[in-house]
């Protein structure tokens, strides 16, 4: 398979509400999808990026460069495409995972598709339906965040996970668990917005028999995140801080983690996250999949991974209308709580050519 171009193709979709973490609040989503044009077909890749590098390093202008001006013709220049080799191809940039992602998702897709052979099967996926969180965004008020929950579990979902920051923590959490009760799966993600010093505070969480409390401290802070484990007995998910399978291995080893969420997209691609996988599994670490309001793309993709054995929490694999009116594919649906795995070639879905030229703002394409 010989690569013959990419389109970038940058995206702007508005939420049906306002979503808030520790580091901002989002009112759209803008970022940059990839159509990977091969002499044996075209596959589909999304970058995770934000507009600001506030999640992480990365962020959308900055990844449509360094893979205009990098990565693409690296990968052109390789010789025969081959998504297994993506990876090694692009070893000699540093960083941009969420960049390097979207290119090696785009690549296995197109290979996938060519084969008439699904990601799930590639991956190693064991079942054909998922369980589905969902992610629930930081409120103006307690009665507001109660409102929402019921809503979501009316709608389904099997677990609620609250996002949280300094002044918006116990008490949400002890809202929730009054009104909802001691049998609704609930968990807390605080996007790196505490410190060590802050393990007596964050010990009050304790109570409320939380399945863990994800990224509590820095990505950088695994040392940190060894001693707070020690602190409190909520078990401590690691998000930003997990970038790779040798990254895991130590956070494991040191005892900052007992629970791994897997993002392909900040790992540097499905393959390196199946790695990931097989790690914690090795292990006994459980892994749930992480989202970051993907389209019906990098839904699908995400679906798949998180069909994989050792993904045995739900994870944030929300339903398309948790976040968009409209997808810009055929929109994944809620169904008792779990959505289908795709079965069909590569990923199992395209965007509808109309849905995506509406929330298209501008594309580029990348000769090589």
């Amino acid at each position: 398979m010989k690569l013959t171009g990419v389109e970038l193709i940058h995206v702007s979709m508005p939420l049906v509400s306002p979503f808030r973490t520790s580091f901002g609040t989002q009112v759209t989503r803008d970022l940059l999808l990839l159509r990977v044009v091969t002499d044996e077909g075209e596959g589909w890749g999304e970058c995770v990026t934000m507009p600001d590098p506030v999640y992480s390093s990365e962020y959308v202008a900055g990844a449509a460069d360094v893979l205009r001006r990098f990565l693409i013709p690296t990968l052109a220049a390789s010789g025969p495409l081959d998504a297994s080799r993506v990876a090694t191809v692009l070893a000699p940039f540093k960083g941009h995972r969420m960049a390097k992602a979207a290119l090696e998702m785009g690549v296995l897709d197109a290979e996938l598709r060519a084969e008439g052979r699904s990601f799930a099967r590639e991956l190693g996926a064991v079942h054909d339906r998922v369980p589905c969180g969902v992610s629930v965004g930081i409120m103006d008020s307690i009665p507001a965040l109660l409102d929402a929950v019921g809503g979501y579990i009316d709608e389904g979902y099997v677990r609620i996970k609250l996002k949280i920051e300094p002044g918006w923590d116990v008490a949400p959490v002890r809202a929730v668990r009054e009104r909802f009760g001691d049998d609704v799966l609930l968990q807390v993600d605080a996007n790196t917005a505490y410190t060590l010093a802050d393990a007596r505070h964050l010990a009050r969480l304790d109570p409320f028999d939380l399945l863990l409390i994800e990224q509590p401290l820095e990505e950088e802070d695994i040392l940190g995140h060894a001693s707070l484990a020690q602190q409190i007995t909520t078990p401590v998910c690691l998000d930003e801080s997990i970038t790779s399978a040798q990254s895991t291995a130590a956070a494991i080893r040191l005892g900052a983690c007992a629970v791994v969420n897997i993002k392909p997209g900040r790992v540097g691609g499905y393959l390196e996250a199946r790695r990931i996988h097989d790690v914690c599994v090795a292990h006994g670490v459980p892994v749930w999949c992480g989202g970051m309001l993907e389209t019906g793309i990098g839904r699908a993709a995400n679906v798949a991974l998180a069909a994989l054995p050792g993904f045995t929490m739900p994870g944030d694999t929300s339903a398309s209308d948790r976040y968009y009116r409209t997808d810009i594919t055929e929109p994944f649906v809620l169904d008792a709580g779990t959505l289908t795995v795709p079965t069909g070639p590569g990923i199992g879905v395209l965007p509808v050519p109309e849905l995506l030229a509406e929330v298209t703002t501008h594309t580029e394409w990348v000769t090589v």
